[in-house]
């Protein structure tokens, strides 16, 4: 299994911009992705990357202001968050699975790292 560990999470001021990174362990080969939470809601499907980098996926919420990319050499996917919104304010948290990446949104994965939290503030 997968190991993943999330950084790059802080307070910045709306319209600002961040770069998350998510660290994977073993192999590079998955479809990885980002997903969001805020308190009290359910987890919601932020963006996905195929493991060639070729097959890119976004939420509507967030499609023309993040960016997901990948390097397979660190084995880390990124996603650079601009034109940040205080409704983007979440704890972020990657994960990885053997899948297209228009089945990650729906994918119920059941092991989730500790995620890092982003904070937007208006």
């Amino acid at each position: 299994q997968v190991q993943l560990l999330e950084s790059g999470g802080g307070l910045v001021q709306a319209g600002g911009s961040l770069r998350l990174s998510c660290a994977a362990s073993g192999r590079t080969f998955y479809t990885m992705g980002w997903f969001r939470q805020v308190p009290g809601k359910e987890r919601e499907f932020v963006a996905a990357i195929s493991s060639s980098g070729s097959t890119i996926s976004y939420a509507g919420s967030v499609k023309g202001r993040f960016t997901i990319s990948r390097d397979n050499a660190k084995n880390t996917v990124y996603l650079q968050m601009s034109s940040l919104k205080p409704e983007d304010t979440a704890v972020y948290y990657c994960n990885a699975g053997l899948l297209p990446t228009n089945a990650f949104a729906k994918a119920g994965f059941t092991s989730w790292g500790q995620g890092t939290q982003v904070t937007v503030s208006s």
